[in-house]
């Protein structure tokens, strides 16, 4: 696969097939995509991946705590507290696309949170990716592991297989330290869900906007 054809044709899956992937694929998967550049080649991600009863065991306690109404502190913000336009727009306009394509209305928050908590079942897919760095790292490091991340969801493409980029998985500190036994000075950043795409799914049929290149490209000394 060409890797323009793997960028046009890479997209948030958020309802995958239970077909399993053979642990060769994710393994090769990985290695290919360690490959990655991160300055003075630091390489500052941790992998965790989950399958299986891992995984089940993980989905169940997180259904578990929702059920209950138990809450936990992100670490970080996923988006910026007072978000700016245009950036403020485009995240409202793709979320209204989003509830609109499968029938929930725009003031049904119970129907809203329903659809946010299948975040926590990785969309029904049968392989969980979590990324995690060592606390001391700084933004330059955050930026080198979206590099690494986009090196696995474009090979995914390669290898047949979809993704979902997931930093809801944020919510959630305390338990995913338990489950991944992560160390005091392990930080987790988000989740990744990895499978094949349930073709069927109308949610699937979501195409999110891309602004035009002369909103966001300058030029300079060209004739």
């Amino acid at each position: 696969m060409k890797v323009s054809t793997a960028i046009e044709t890479r997209m948030t899956v958020r309802q995958f097939l239970p077909t399993p992937v053979a642990k060769e694929t994710i393994c090769e998967i990985l290695e290919i995509a360690k490959r990655a550049p991160s300055g003075g080649n630091l390489q500052p991600w941790n992998v965790h991946v989950l399958v299986g009863d891992p995984l089940a065991a993980l989905v169940s306690d997180i259904d578990e705590k929702i059920g209950k109404g138990i809450e936990e502190e992100p670490e970080y913000n996923v988006y910026p507290p007072e978000l700016v336009d245009p950036y403020k727009t485009r995240r409202r306009v793709v979320g209204q696309a989003l509830y609109e394509l499968i029938g929930v209305p725009r003031d049904d928050l119970p129907g809203k949170l329903k659809q946010l908590s299948r975040n926590f079942r990785f969309f029904d897919a049968p392989v969980g990716l979590f990324f995690v760095m060592h606390r001391q790292m700084e933004i330059g490091q955050y930026a080198d592991l979206g590099m690494f991340m986009q090196n696995i969801m474009l090979l995914a493409r390669e290898y047949g297989l979809h993704t979902c980029p997931q930093e809801a998985w944020a919510r959630w500190p305390e338990t995913l330290k338990e489950h991944l036994d992560l160390a005091d000075h392990e930080m987790l950043f988000c989740g990744l869900a990895l499978g094949f795409k349930d073709e069927s799914a109308v949610i699937n049929n979501l195409v999110s906007e891309r602004e035009e290149l002369d909103n966001f490209v300058t030029l300079h000394g060209f004739q």
